[in-house]
Formats: structure tokens, sequence, C-alpha cells
């Protein structure tokens, strides 16, 4: 950083400083925990010469408030694979059921801007596109901050609601289903090689609210590539160069992510592994008819406070995946 050059190319130091800033926070995170805990050792030793109840109880929530630090610290440090500190693109696409499912896209779409809100993220919205009576067809998000893919990769897979449905007035129950994909933003870090032959480019008017600019000019940008049939679209930005340029990094990340399904599923094929995907297999099921209950089944974790899951707390639910990762891999 302290290199006269250093300046020249505004991104890549910016990329060097938010990298930086998040090893200082390691650091001092650490330096407080270690404070923290000399500390409990000082009241420890004083807890037992005095015997006194009162010092007793304050130690035991001091003891609890840095175990939940303890807690926290250690899942920042578990996130330690390839492409876990970058930024994250995230698309919800509702399932079979019309309104239904679209309305309870927009509840996770919700659910996510709050979480990365809490994180700490930049969440921009990177294309939208409305419902047809309520809620929405599908949504990209991009996630700006160190570690975003390494958190939400955790939300991958079909998310699935049972509720009594606002839209039925006879009050019966629906089972509704969202797909989550989760991708790594890339810029320069990895080389895809993409033809440009092999790119079918359209432009069209922005649905999303917007200005007298974004509703009047065909800002927007849909990319096709043709070999493997991806589909990504951009119009989140007012420059049609600019969503260009986003829905390519977009498409690039799609395309790694395919590349890594492929070699993921040559491997589970030579070790006999059999993988049913469909709507069957759900990650996380979100019941709030009969009883109020949010249950993540590749762990376990079960929540009974369905608002405060809606409102963004993931926490749990992603600590307990990331963790049931690091024992996979041992």
């Amino acid at each position: 950083m302290t290199d006269p050059d250093f300046w020249n190319d505004q991104n890549a130091a910016q990329k060097v400083i938010n990298e930086s800033n998040a090893l200082k926070e390691v650091v001092h995170e650490f330096d407080s925990l270690q404070e923290g805990y000399e500390n409990l050792e000082v009241s420890y030793e004083l807890v037992k010469e005095e015997n006194d109840q009162e010092l007793f109880e304050d130690l035991e929530v001091e003891i609890k408030d840095l175990k939940k630090t303890v807690n926290q610290f250690e899942l920042t440090l578990l996130l330690s694979e390839e492409h876990d500190k970058n930024n994250a693109i995230l698309e919800l696409h509702p399932g079979a059921g019309g309104t239904e499912s679209q309305d309870w896209a927009s509840m996770l779409l919700r659910m996510y801007t709050r979480y990365g809100e809490k994180k700490g993220f930049k969440v921009e919205t990177l294309d939208y596109l409305p419902g047809d009576e309520a809620g929405v067809k599908s949504v990209t998000l991009n996630f700006k901050g160190h570690n975003a893919y390494g958190y939400l990769k955790a939300e991958k897979g079909v998310h699935r609601l049972v509720r009594i449905s606002p839209f039925d007035s006879s009050g019966r129950r629906h089972t509704s289903f969202v797909s989550c994909e989760v991708m790594p933003e890339f810029n320069d870090e990895i080389e895809i090689d993409i033809r440009t032959e092999d790119l079918k480019v359209d432009t069209y008017r922005a649905s999303g609210a917007g200005g007298q600019h974004i509703n009047t000019t065909d800002s927007a940008v849909r990319i096709t590539h043709l070999p493997t049939n991806v589909v990504v679209s951009c119009q989140g930005e007012r420059s049609q160069i600019k969503n260009r340029e986003q829905a390519m990094k977009m498409l690039k990340a799609k395309l790694y992510q395919l590349k890594i399904e492929e070699q993921e599923a040559e491997l589970d094929e030579i070790r006999g592994e059999q993988k049913e995907i469909g709507w069957g297999s759900q990650i996380r099921s979100y019941v709030f008819h009969p009883y109020s209950m949010v249950k993540d089944h590749r762990t376990n974790v079960e929540v009974g406070n369905t608002q405060s899951v809606m409102d963004g707390d993931l926490d749990p639910f992603i600590d307990a995946y990331l963790r049931s990762r690091l024992n996979e891999n041992k």
C-alpha cells in the first residue's frame, strides 16, 4: 500500500485495502478475545478468594458472553475455501404454483436483504422481474463485502414454505417452493474461456422501479451462452455498458459453478453416490401453520421463532452448516 504506483489501478487498490481491513479486524478480534480471557482468569481467582455468590453469577454471565463471541470468531476462521472471501451473487427462482411461490420468493428476498444488511454487506439488485399479481418471478442480488460468498453458499438449495395462503379465500394450507442459487463473483481471478461467437446479447427496457431514464431506454442486458444455454440478465445500472459488464461477471460465475458441479458429479459417480436433485430435496422448511418452526434438513437445526428468521437471523443455520462442512472435510 506504500508503493508509489499503488493507486494507478483503483479497483485493485480497493481490493487490497478491503483485504487489509479484514485481516486487521481478525487480529483486533483475536487480541480482544485474549484480553477477555485474561480478565476472566482474574475474576475467577477473585471469586475463589471472596466466595461471593453475586460475583460468581457475574462470572457465569461473562463466560457465556465470551463463549458466544469465540464461536462467532471461530466461524469467520472457517471461511478459508478458495472463493469464500468473494462477493456473492444470489438468485431466487419460484417453483410451480404461480402467485403463491412468487410471493414466497419476495419474502425470501426481504429475508436475504435483511441478513446482508445485518452482516454489513452492500446489497444491490442486479435483475428484478415482478410477479403477475404479487411477489417476484425472479430476482438477482449482489452481496458486496468480505466473506459474503463464504456465508451465503450455505443458502444454496430449495426452500419450502408451509402456510395458510393469503391468496386462498377458502383459507387452505399451501406448500410453496423457491430455488436459491449462490455463486461467487469473479473479476480477473479466474480464467474462463468465453468466445464472442458463443454469446447472444439482447437489450430491453428495464422492468424494475426506477427513474425516467431507466423507463425510457433499453439499458437492460440479457446474455445467452449458446453452448450451455446459460442465461444471465442485468438491469441494475443506468448504463447499458455497465449492465453488460456486470452480466459478463455473472456469466463467468455461472460457467465456473457449472464446471465445479460437473466435477463433483463425476466424483460422486466414481464413489457410487446417488444425490437427488429436485423439489423434493429441499434444504430447509419454513412452517407457519399448523405450528411455527424453521428446520434445516442438512443439520437438523430448528428455530421456533419464524419471525426472527424472516427478519434475517440466519446465523444459527449458516453456523451449523459451515461447521458440518468442516467435519466432513476432516
